[in-house]
Order: C-alpha cells, then structure tokens, then sequence
C-alpha cells in the first residue's frame, strides 16, 4: 500500500489525479510499482530508512544514461526523494514493454557501444557516489583507470567483506598480488565511457518500439569492458550482442583477462550481499591473478 507520505507528496509531481498503485514484480530492495493517474501511468519506486536513501543517486546515474547519446530507452525521471524521516522515492516515466523483434540482440550490442563512445575527455568517476544495489560504491574521480578500479571499487568491496564476517584472512596475501597487478592487467587512460555499471540481465527490458530499454542503474565513467564483462558474468545476453558491439567497436586483446577482474568486483558485492555461496568464485579468481 502508498504511503499517505508518499501519496500526498506525489499528488502535487503527476498530471492528473492519482487513481490506484499497481504493485510490480521485480524489486528485491525497494517497493515499486505502476502509479496510475487520470492522464496515465508513471513508475514508481519507494522505501524506508537505508533502502530508501538510493534514489537520488539513481536518479543522476538514469540522467547520465540520457544524456550519453544513444538509441537505447532510458526512463525520464520526473521527481526524487531520499528517505529522511518518510520514505524515499523515485518517479519515472512509465515504459510500456513490447514484442522483441527479430534483430533485437544486434541492436542492443551496437547501442550499447554508442552509449559507450564518449563525447568528452573526463576522469574515471562520477558525479556522486551511488549504490551497487544496496550497498555503497564509491566514485571519486581519478585520472588513472587502474588506480581508480583499485581504490575505488576493489578496496572497499573487500573491506566491506572482512566488516561483515564474509572475508577469508587466507585471500589477504592473493587480494594484496591482485592489488599490485592492476597496472599489468588493466589499461592505464582507455576512454571514459558513460556505464550503466550493473548490467546484468535483469536490468533491461524490451521497450514498446522495439528498443531496449535500460533502469536500475550504478552509473560512473570508466573502461567500458566493465559493463560487457557483467553482463557474462551470469549470462542472458546472446551470441549476436556481442557480435553486433564488437563489429561497432572492437575490443583490445586480453579481453578475457580483463573480463575476470572486472567481475571480482561484482563477485565481491555479491559475497557482500548474500553470504559465502560466493565465496568460492572470489577465491578462485583471486588465486587465478595472484
């Protein structure tokens, strides 16, 4: 049920009157639903205390994604709140889905690469600091890709991981060498691209005009391989995606590599997340580059 709160607030954001909040699957952290009104439907996402203190970075990591140039959808944001003794909130456009056309995945892997061509030089980083699902990620801005990806990603996932009892001290001496070799293992300046951040596949839908659309995003600028290496990391995109990015923009060798420390970020957030079910895959990617 909406919160009277969030109601009333809303009231004076939308066209129309509001008529009814039609709850949606999907969300594992934040309420969300369709807000129908008497001049149409809007989505809506809220929550209370921690969860509801994301929105209004996600607000500006959805405004990047706009802004960056390319055909894919990406809801307007029309109104963001975060908690502060009543519930926060997000408010986008609402985005009808539609039927996956035939070329669907090839149109997605060459959007992708549009959205990632960047249309400025700017440091690794962003804005704000936002959220990796509900937990904290960091964006201080750096000029070196490695040094970012190491302070600003690794450090605190596995800080954050020892805090929470999922840490093993044996991985101390193997995170350390990891550590040590990004400037090895990683490009030193690749272009900046605007990241979605969180690409997996259940952060994109199928827009009614056919076109993929993109939410729930963890926005910064970085190496673009970051968003290609999550969405293989537990799968749902097909062959022909990544045959259509890399025909509009090729990948530099060592991509598998890469690919690997890349996800240890995510693998990390995960163990963060849910416990040590993953703590096997962080170790064996530790060790792999150790």
């Amino acid at each position: 049920m909406l919160p009277d709160d969030v109601h009333e607030t809303l009231a004076d954001r939308v066209n129309g009157t509001i008529q009814e909040h039609e709850p949606v699957g999907g969300g594992c952290i934040a309420n969300a639903g369709r807000l129908v009104t008497s001049e149409g439907p809007y989505f809506l996402k809220w929550a209370e205390e921690e969860a509801g203190q994301t929105f209004e970075a996600e607000a500006a990591g959805l405004r990047a994604l706009r802004e960056a140039g390319s055909a894919l959808v990406v809801p307007e944001v029309l109104a963001a709140q975060d908690a502060d003794g009543e519930p926060g909130f997000l408010l986008t456009e609402w985005i009808e889905t539609g039927q996956q056309p035939r070329d669907f995945w090839q149109e997605f892997g060459e959007e992708l690469a549009a959205l990632h061509r960047p249309e400025e030089e700017r440091p690794y980083g962003f804005e704000q600091d936002n959220f990796i699902g509900e937990l904290p990620q960091r964006n201080d801005d750096h000029e070196r890709w490695p040094v970012f990806f190491r302070k600003e990603r690794l450090l605190p996932q596995a800080e954050m991981a020892r805090e929470r009892g999922h840490w093993n001290a044996d991985w101390d001496d193997a995170l350390d060498k990891v550590l040590a070799r990004l400037d090895e293992l990683l490009p030193e300046e690749p272009p900046a691209s605007t990241l979605h951040g969180d690409l997996w596949s259940g952060n994109f839908m199928m827009a009614a005009n056919g076109e993929p659309a993109l939410f729930d995003p963890a926005t910064y600028y970085g190496h673009r391989e970051t968003d290609l290496a999550m969405t293989e990391l537990f799968g749902g995109f097909r062959k022909s995606f990544y045959e259509a990015y890399r025909a509009a923009w090729s990948l530099e060798p060592g991509y598998e590599d890469r690919r690997a420390v890349y996800n240890l970020y995510h693998l990390i957030n995960h163990l963060n997340h849910f416990g040590r079910s993953y703590a096997g895959r962080v170790e064996r990617t530790l060790q792999r580059f150790a």
